[in-house]
């Protein structure tokens, strides 16, 4: 039975459309998680990659988009930091494809779940976020409730030991995120 959604992930395109038999219009049921921190070069793309590899090994890809940006606008269109790279790649991700962008207010009406680092991050969102949006907003780590950091440090100014960390930090709120998701949404 495994094998099913990955032949279904390879049938149905990446922006899944349903009919709607009460109005005839097609629906867009494509479920869409904005991941947010500063500089959309650390933090933010190496979430986005590590969520968009769990929702590709779990044959979801046709249900669930990911994107990533920065409260900031200073690295727009630049890759993500070499070092997240290289940490992503060690565990089998590539990342090459993204480019930072910044969050705008519009993405509260694109997306589904916006997703904050940290603190800071969730108040220049929240700042952001159109009024009646704001159950979009979470903080990434309250997907994680079982590990003791309520926040995805910033590992841009310490070594590579902080990028490991910020990866398996994010290994673990993306299983919540997905369970969640899955309990809300699927």
């Amino acid at each position: 039975m495994g094998w099913i959604p990955r032949m279904i992930s390879n049938v149905w395109p990446r922006n899944w459309r349903l009919q709607s038999k009460q109005t005839g219009a097609m629906e867009d049921k494509m479920i869409r998680v904005l991941f947010v921190c500063m500089g959309n070069i650390c933090r933010s793309p190496t979430a986005q990659g590590v969520f968009r590899h769990l929702v590709e090994r779990e044959g979801l890809d046709h249900l669930i988009a990911t994107d990533s940006a920065g409260t900031i606008d200073y690295h727009a269109g630049k890759p993500p930091d070499r070092r997240a790279r290289e940490t992503a790649q060690r565990r089998g991700l590539d990342l090459s494809d993204l480019r930072a962008r910044q969050a705008k207010a519009a993405d509260f009406d694109t997306f589904d779940y916006v997703i904050a680092m940290d603190r800071d991050n969730y108040a220049d969102l929240r700042r952001l976020c159109p009024e009646g949006q704001e159950a979009k907003l979470h903080l990434f780590m309250d997907f994680a409730p079982h590990l003791e950091a309520r926040e995805v440090p910033d590992p841009y100014y310490g070594g590579p030991a902080g990028f490991d960390r910020v990866f398996d930090m994010v290994e673990q709120a993306s299983l919540g995120l997905l369970e969640r998701i899955r309990q809300e949404r699927l």
